[in-house]
């Protein structure tokens, strides 16, 4: 993969890892992590040992288990912490009342905000009921597809949606649907990512098992008619939509903790966890379904992309892309 040059690239450590090709030991870096406040959901359509969605069986391609709970919040503070511990960039002229998160996952943002806004009522969506039941007073989860014409509208001050990639088979749809639900004067912010593997040293080869399987797994997405780096298009969609002035932020995400700078080093260091703890998740059913490949090669594959993960010379990343505006009064 083509190396990315910037003036400000992100500066690898020297000193990491002297006279190793690996990096964090397993069990010392899952000791780091509590487990997922979810409880337990049976009777869901099981795969490769992995268990799915029963709303919707087969329109989403990650599994909804325990292990992948897990991982979620491990995303969920690797993107809080590369956004200086903020659950989202946009302003408010005022504290916004009544708050959608769409996708809502484990539903630690919309906990969060919870909290952060005790004044609030926030309802999260999503596929699967696996939140916890223990949560605060204003906030609910519902079951919901998002891709579905919404009962919403003239309704939230501030619509969330975050990491739908290879979630979302329309779009533009998706984006106007919020538009429409936001009351006069809301905001909506949409963070998703940019999973184009790159380095800015070119470091990263075409012919590294990392570059070899991300380049699969977007293959496979996109065959499967789903988006896997809607970043990008983000602006786009929203201004389509209606939104005017759409603010864009850029986060880089470094894999692993290869960075000099502290910061990069332990978003890097949380991002690695998360993908590792993700790759059977990520690739199981797009590549057997999609692809054709036998289990026992996904996981020959997989196994030499754990090393390449590990290796601090390979200094991969990708971006994560914040778009956000209001709805004009």
């Amino acid at each position: 993969m083509a190396a990315h040059t910037l003036d400000n690239a992100i500066e690898a450590d020297p000193n990491l890892y002297e006279g190793s090709e690996s990096g964090m030991d397993d069990d010392a870096a899952s000791s780091r992590y509590t487990a997922s406040l979810t409880s337990s959901i049976e009777d869901y359509p099981m795969e490769n040992g992995r268990r799915y969605h029963a709303f919707k069986d087969g329109t989403y391609v990650m599994p909804n288990d325990e292990s992948e709970l897990d991982r979620l919040d491990l995303t969920h503070n690797m993107l809080k912490i590369s956004m200086n511990m903020r659950l989202f960039d946009a302003t408010f002229s005022k504290a916004p009342k009544n708050i959608l998160d769409i996708g809502t996952g484990t539903g630690m943002w919309a906990i969060e905000m919870a909290d952060e806004y005790p004044e609030a009522e926030i309802v999260g969506t999503d596929l699967s009921p696996t939140q916890p039941s223990w949560v605060p007073g204003n906030v609910r989860f519902e079951i919901d597809d998002a891709e579905e014409t919404w009962a919403f509208r003239d309704q939230f001050d501030f619509i969330h949606a975050r990491y739908l990639a290879a979630a979302i088979k329309d779009w533009p749809k998706l984006v106007k649907q919020a538009f429409d639900g936001l009351a006069p004067g809301g905001t909506a912010e949409f963070q998703d990512f940019y999973l184009e593997y790159y380095s800015e040293d070119g470091s990263l080869k075409p012919e590294q098992h990392i570059s070899k399987w991300i380049t699969e797994l977007l293959q496979a997405c996109r065959a499967f008619g789903r988006e896997p780096s809607p970043g990008p298009q983000l602006e786009a969609y929203m201004k389509d939509a209606g939104f005017e002035n759409v603010a864009v932020h850029k986060y880089r995400l470094p894999i692993g903790p290869w960075p000099k700078d502290s910061h990069m080093k332990t978003v890097g260091s949380w991002n690695l966890v998360q993908i590792e703890a993700g790759l059977e998740a990520f690739s199981l059913r797009l590549f057997t379904q999609l692809l054709g490949w036998t289990t026992e090669d996904v996981q020959t594959l997989l196994a030499n992309v754990r090393k390449d993960l590990r290796n601090p010379k390979i200094h991969a990343q990708f971006d994560l892309e914040n778009t956000f505006r209001f709805r004009m009064l």
